[in-house]
């Protein structure tokens, strides 16, 4: 077997061993997530993202690695998006919290196949027309500057999705959840829940999403193991982000800004190689760290300053 053989094994293995791990023991029906196990779950998937990094380290060089890890922590911090437009679909079908485990993992089980296909139609288009990295570069950099000019309470009407309008056009529809069930039968008749509505809906919000993460990826690396792993290691930690930060994402509100600025960045770095100049990786790296970390601190010291300027207002004072 060759390197890549193996590390595509290992990968597999890995996946497997996990979402046994996690469909035995994390996502039963009715199955309450609190803060504290979804600490550990959030650990348990970022462990095993970095395991697989040292593992690319040691099997397929350090370079590889730190591709590696760079598109995973760019996949991980735009994630945080996905999560504010999670729970505004939860929010919005009323969906009950001992369903969220559940729904969650299927949603995210059905984006990460969505995502699969869009990284391999997009590895064919760059193999044959590679000009179209180009075309990539360009739209991060258009992306980065809507992103970081966009206010941030900006709110999207779930009312208006589009997927939404089509599913009640094209399905018989019923508000019912019909005790986690996909489907109902109302007066014999087959009816799909909400249940149904907000599996399809996490999916295909995500594929929103990666129409900007993808190309992102494509600009730190063109390996298709970089692409695929890096990928599915960030997309699978969804589940337990959303209930780490569930109820907190308002405290994140520069977040955008930093993403913004990486992906202006990468987009930049992707432009340049046209004239023949290559940034390493390692300074991609520290970018997206830097930029990440800082406005992740800077969000929460922000939001900590403007409650504490809450609580000295004359109305809130005891």
């Amino acid at each position: 077997m060759t390197h890549e053989q193996i590390t595509y094994v290992v990968f597999g293995g890995l996946l497997i061993l996990a979402l046994a791990f996690d469909l035995g023991l994390l996502s039963r029906k009715s199955s309450h997530i609190t803060i504290k196990k979804a600490v550990w779950q959030t650990l348990f998937w970022v462990g095993l993202a970095v395991s697989f990094f040292v593992f690319l380290w040691f099997r397929n060089g350090h370079v590889m690695a730190l591709e590696y890890v760079s598109a995973y922590l760019m996949e991980w911090s735009l994630s945080i998006d996905n999560i504010f437009v999670f729970m505004l679909i939860f929010t919005f079908f009323k969906v009950k919290e001992d369903y969220y485990a559940r729904v969650l993992l299927i949603g995210i089980l059905m984006a990460i196949i969505f995502r699969v296909i869009f990284i391999t139609v997009g590895i064919v288009l760059v193999e044959r027309f590679s000009w179209i990295l180009y075309v990539f570069g360009a739209v991060l950099v258009y992306t980065g500057i809507r992103i970081f000019a966009a206010r941030g309470n900006e709110m999207v009407d779930i009312e208006k999705n589009k997927v939404y309008l089509v599913l009640k056009r094209m399905l018989p529809l019923t508000t019912i959840d019909n005790k986690g069930k996909l489907t109902a039968r109302v007066e014999n008749k087959k009816y799909y829940t909400t249940i149904f509505v907000v599996i399809i809906m996490l999916a295909t919000t995500d594929i929103v999403f990666a129409l900007d993460s993808i190309p992102a990826v494509f600009a730190i690396s063109q390996e298709r193991l970089v692409i695929y792993t890096s990928n599915i290691f960030a997309v699978l930690g969804l589940r337990s982000l959303f209930f780490l930060l569930q109820g907190a994402v308002n405290k994140f509100a520069y977040l955008q800004q930093g993403i913004a600025i990486v992906l202006m960045f990468i987009g930049l770095k992707m432009l340049v190689e046209f004239f023949d100049v290559h940034v390493p990786v390692y300074i991609s790296l520290v970018v997206i760290l830097v930029c990440i970390t800082g406005s992740i601190i800077y969000s929460i010291s922000t939001a900590e300053h403007d409650t504490k300027e809450e609580i000295k207002l004359p109305g809130n004072s005891e």
